[in-house]
């Protein structure tokens, strides 16, 4: 296959060109500056410049960009960064592939990143892919996202990757790896919500799962078995042999990283099922979420 990425640097982008060049595709990543090499491409998502020819001939675009949920706190400067830099990159690839349709093109699929932070925060529900979207700023955020995205659905199929927090130390763990060496791993807030999860494995397993199957719609891109933030961060210490007693109450934690960041990451209660990977026939590496600690820190 020929693909076309927008965020192959990061940390998703980066496993699943590899995990594609492996098995032999070919990818192009879209870069916001110069392009220095064959396979790159310059875009200027924020003014909206992608040449619709860097598309043509593709079998998919990727699209992962986006400003880091996980750099704290969301003052209201970065909240409009974290909203700009997805709406825009998004709107730019569906309108170049939209002018690709006009020219009478074949239009490659539209792989489209979302979170599983759509949700927001339902304590106690089963939350698969035909649930409602929630009202934190994240879920918002997602709501915005993906309609911009499903623009595409008129001229290509569009897959939304609702992804859950990544375990891996360039991830979700990356802050908490910090606290916890130092000894002061925690409960945040009761410590009793159920936060989704994936391993950065499993999910680049997953988009090529969805890749190849043309999968279309959203799709939870999750763990199967439920984990709440404690039992994440006492597996997380137990791997770092470090004690896990210090709570961080959420009176203390909204202040500092801001409300909307710690009511949509922190605090949310949302036990996302990957209801469409599993009903496509995917199997986890790693189905709890100590697997995929253990496998990470290893």
């Amino acid at each position: 296959m020929n693909i076309v990425i927008a965020g192959g640097s990061g940390l998703i982008g980066t496993a699943l060109t590899a995990a594609l060049r492996e098995r032999g595709d070919e990818v192009v990543h879209l870069v916001r500056r110069a392009a220095t090499a064959p396979n790159e491409v310059s875009w200027v998502p924020a003014t909206g410049r992608l040449d619709p020819g860097a598309l043509s001939g593709v079998d998919a675009v990727i699209s992962l960009g986006g400003a880091s949920v996980g750099r704290l706190p969301w003052t209201p400067r970065y909240r409009d960064e974290l909203w700009r830099s997805r709406i825009d990159a998004t709107r730019t690839i569906v309108d170049a592939l939209h002018a690709l349709a006009a020219r009478g093109e074949a239009v490659p699929a539209l792989l489209s990143a979302s979170a599983s932070g759509f949700y927001g925060s339902v304590p106690g529900a089963r939350l698969t892919e035909q649930s409602t979207g929630g009202d934190t700023f994240l879920a918002r955020l997602c709501a915005e996202w993906e309609a911009e995205a499903l623009r595409a659905s008129d001229v290509t199929g569009v897959a939304l990757l609702r992804t859950s927090p990544i375990l891996h130390p360039e991830g979700v763990l990356r802050p908490m790896i910090r606290l916890t060496r130092l000894g002061l791993g925690g409960p945040l807030g009761s410590g009793k919500q159920v936060w989704p999860w994936i391993s950065l494995e499993d999910e680049v397993r997953a988009i090529l799962h969805i890749l190849d199957r043309r999968i279309t719609g959203p799709v939870n891109l999750a763990g199967p078995v439920l984990a709440t933030n404690a039992e994440i961060g006492r597996e997380l210490a137990r791997a770092l042999h470090r004690p896990f007693w210090v709570p961080a109450p959420a009176f203390a934690l909204r202040p500092v990283l801001s409300r909307d960041a710690t009511d949509s990451l922190l605090l949310a209660d949302a036990n996302v099922e990957p209801a469409v990977l599993t009903r496509t026939g995917f199997t986890f590496s790693h189905e709890t979420a100590r697997d995929a600690i253990r496998a990470s820190i290893s």
